[in-house]
């Protein structure tokens, strides 16, 4: 997804979002900080009542911020929300091509390598992300072409084995390893 340029718009206009919210909060914090230093310093000359007035409204303006935020950046927040309403469409666009690519491979399944699965080893001729970046329109020229056709090239095999010295028999010829023969129990029932 992220070489199509969808998904980076998608990104842009997250980051647009998840900006103004922060400035809002930051905005809200500082509002936060100038009552708690007003209260600070009028709170010798302040009535218990003026007080208690003063700290309900400061505990409400925190209660706000955190809700707020919440709201905005929370679990199933706005910025969540936001992120799958723009990554849908980005989503379905390589869905429907990985779909192609399967059905005219004839692919059984796919894997998505660079998701929470973690792969050992993969033969990379069973690689398909190629192909589907071709059915998204964003394939590299080079790639998924035919190989060009050269001179058949073969190896001779050498004319001796090379001998160790650590390996040779009192006849002068190497020993090879011999793989030995499991011995088997043979059991004798009573009579």
């Amino acid at each position: 997804m992220a070489k199509m340029p969808d998904f980076a718009k998608a990104q842009q206009e997250l980051n647009t979002f998840s900006t103004t919210w922060q400035k809002e909060i930051e905005a809200q914090k500082k509002e936060l900080d100038r009552l708690r230093s007003t209260y600070h310093d009028e709170e010798v000359v302040l009535t218990e009542q003026m007080k208690k007035k003063r700290q309900d409204e400061i505990l409400l303006k925190e209660q706000e911020a955190k809700a707020y935020q919440n709201k905005q950046f929370g679990y199933e927040g706005q910025l969540f929300k936001k992120r799958q309403e723009l990554n849908k469409p980005v989503q379905d666009k390589v869905f429907e091509a990985i779909e192609k690519v399967a059905k005219k491979k004839q692919l059984a399944m796919v894997i998505d390598k660079a998701g929470d699965l973690t792969l050992l080893y993969t033969n990379p001729t069973y690689d398909y992300t190629e192909f589907v970046l071709e059915e998204l329109g964003l394939a590299a020229e080079d790639r998924n072409q035919p190989g060009t056709k050269g001179p058949v090239k073969t190896v001779t095999p050498p004319k001796t084995a090379p001998t160790d010295p650590a390996f040779e028999s009192d006849s002068g010829t190497p020993d090879l390893p011999v793989k030995a023969k499991p011995s088997r129990a043979v059991r004798k029932s009573p009579k």
